[in-house]
């Protein structure tokens, strides 16, 4: 966790609300950092539904493996978290100290192993010692308490400069429900999942499968529509609880991902996830910038979003807009090799209202002067038009300072 705040950072911070059946608790297990909170677990109220999606990593750390094994059971009643460690690439210890873990949790909560979920963040390689926490959630499920969600999302952070929280509350039916989310996630940031740790929570009545559906749609414009340095995470997680206490208030179950109830829930959702998704751009390591890319007129969906993150993770592209260089040539190279259909003489090319580059050429209207000072804003726009089709795609990213390679240079130590 960096000492320096990110200059994106949120002026205020959203305050989240208790959600009935949701309890948390942190500590300083001594994991790697000194003095601070690095472990986290949330106390489910029996029947919590729970849905989940994962990094595409064909590494992924045993946390995640655990998390989908016990996925397909659709129930919940606890979740720990640890930072400071991944868990990841730690072969036969990984797994037992995962299996450690849970089994610990699920003693101090009262449920199966198999209702428990596990995430690490942190140093990939190092075997992580379960003994130096498990000991601890016996306590930490007693002291459990449903207000203590700013604290959840300080004691995941890694290299993070600041907590990540949203929330939203909205009717189902005829009732309010509220929906509370926590990530972080600063490096190692790209599509498949959005490398990241997430964990959201709503006292909706919702069941698992349906959960799914809305998670599943829910990331394509939020997590996997972000990237900081295009290296996807053996880590990533973002999970969805729904505890199903809003019943007690007359809120009816929905098992139908279908139901028309669920639209404004969905709504909400979405907002929550990108949220937090634009909020891990906007503290993507060493970032000053938050740069928005959007790909029109592309052959297809799918083919302007290749083309838009080919833009976003360009390191000239980025280093480009971290020297406030309106070097719109760099946007042009990345869509060229993108290995998407692209005309170099129907190419058109914005950044923010001001349009730089036309049918093959330089506008005619180039502003250099008006160009260099749209640069020195702290979000740009980046737009570009193929003129093949109606495709369109939006993805975030954020510039490539020198203080990225600074602090991955030095992470292990």
């Amino acid at each position: 966790m960096s000492t320096k705040v990110s200059p994106l950072a949120p002026k205020t911070y959203a305050e989240l609300p208790p959600i009935e059946g949701v309890r948390i608790a942190t500590a300083e297990a001594g994991i790697k950092y000194k003095h601070r909170t690095d472990l986290m677990m949330m106390v489910f109220d029996e029947e919590t539904e729970v849905a989940g999606v994962f990094t595409r990593s064909k590494c992924p750390s045993a946390p995640v493996d655990l998390c989908r094994a016990n996925l397909a059971g659709g129930k919940a009643r606890a979740l720990v978290v640890n930072s400071g460690n991944a868990n990841a690439f730690t072969g036969k210890k990984g797994r037992e100290s995962t299996r450690m873990t849970a089994d610990a949790a699920a003693k101090a909560a009262g449920c199966k192993a198999e209702e428990v979920f596990l995430a690490s963040t942190g140093v990939i390689g190092e075997p992580l010692d379960a003994g130096r926490f498990a000991h601890l959630l016996d306590d930490l499920a007693a002291k459990a308490e449903p207000g203590r969600w700013a604290d959840a999302g300080k004691a995941i952070m890694t290299t993070d400069t600041y907590p990540k929280y949203a929330t939203a509350t909205v009717k189902l039916g005829d009732t309010e429900v509220t929906i509370n989310g926590i990530a972080k996630g600063a490096g190692m940031i790209a599509p498949d999942m959005a490398t990241m740790l997430s964990f959201v929570a709503t006292d909706a009545p919702i069941a698992a499968p349906v959960l799914q559906a809305l998670l599943s749609a829910g990331v394509g414009k939020s997590f996997n529509a972000v990237t900081v340095d295009s290296d996807t995470s053996t880590s990533d997680t973002l999970l969805l609880f729904a505890t199903g206490t809003a019943k007690k208030r007359g809120v009816a179950c929905i098992s139908d991902a279908k139901d028309p109830r669920l639209a404004p829930f969905r709504r909400a959702l979405d907002r929550v996830l990108k949220s937090l998704a634009l909020q891990v751009v906007r503290d993507g390591e060493g970032a000053r910038k938050q740069v928005e890319v959007t790909v029109t007129g592309a052959k297809s969906p799918r083919s302007a979003k290749k083309v838009a993150l080919s833009v976003a993770n360009s390191p000239l592209v980025k280093t480009a807009i971290a020297g406030e260089d309106a070097n719109w040539g760099r946007v042009v190279m990345a869509v060229g090799k993108a290995g998407e259909p692209a005309d170099r003489d129907l190419l058109s090319v914005w950044f923010g209202d001001i349009r730089v580059a036309f049918q093959g050429e330089r506008d005619p209207d180039y502003s250099e002067q008006a160009t260099s000072a749209y640069m020195k804003r702290d979000e740009v726009a980046i737009r570009v038009d193929l003129g093949l089709g109606s495709g369109k795609a939006t993805v975030w990213t954020c510039d490539l300072t020198k203080e990225y390679v600074e602090i991955n240079g030095d992470y292990r130590s």
